[in-house]
């Protein structure tokens, strides 16, 4: 699977939401943990599961736990916004965090500041950025999990357009990208068309 774009009509309603400009924060901020939670609830389906024994009140049952922890990798700052939407369907996830700005003399993604919980390596993990434009953070991202021999990688983006998308599988195909809607193109300061604006800035209210 190079990437899947889900076709949900409570996704493709909430979307409405927060294309529109007058769309407020708090509405924004609620609408992205709807959506990512809904994300969750489809990809949720091919988790792995191993079998237990459990004591209900009246007799030995048959139980399922999941098979690996799951991490979730939010980008700062923006990548933060999806967080609590999938913490409220799983709330034994571990949280990570990585941080960048983009380096003004190369124009890449540099790194300031990344935690991840331990033996990560044996975990599932999920990448989170909104807005999956150029690429370029998603992949420094996943060159931090393949560093700490991270194998279970996948992304999941409100919206992604297709020069973000090929950057990544182009380098690492067997990643999984998960979208809501997948759009036109980026314009010529990077954002993406018709998209939804900076989603950073509509999470916080900070613009």
């Amino acid at each position: 699977m190079p990437y899947q774009v889900f076709n949900h009509p409570l996704m493709k309603h909430k979307m409405t939401i927060i294309r529109d400009k007058n769309c407020g924060t708090k509405m924004f901020r609620e609408v992205i943990e709807e959506l990512t939670a809904l994300m969750v609830y489809e990809i949720s389906r091919d988790l792995e599961l191993v079998e237990v024994e459990i004591e209900t009140p009246i007799a030995i049952a048959k139980g399922y736990q999941m098979s690996k922890d799951i991490v979730i990798v939010p980008i700062l700052r923006a990548g933060l916004g999806m967080t609590q939407g999938i913490q409220n369907l799983i709330p034994s996830v571990k949280i990570a965090h990585v941080g960048m700005f983009r380096n003004p003399d190369t124009l890449l993604p540099q790194v300031y500041y990344a935690k991840f919980p331990n033996h990560i390596a044996r975990a599932k993990t999920f990448i989170l950025d909104p807005l999956l434009a150029t690429g370029g953070s998603v992949l420094a991202a996943i060159d931090l999990l393949k560093e700490k021999n991270v194998e279970d990688i996948s992304v999941l983006s409100i919206i992604g357009v297709d020069q973000g998308i090929n950057k990544i599988l182009d380098k690492y195909p067997e990643v999984n990208i998960y979208l809501i809607c997948k759009d036109e193109q980026l314009n010529d300061h990077a954002y993406i068309v018709p998209g939804l604006g900076d989603a950073g800035d509509r999470l916080f209210g900070t613009k």
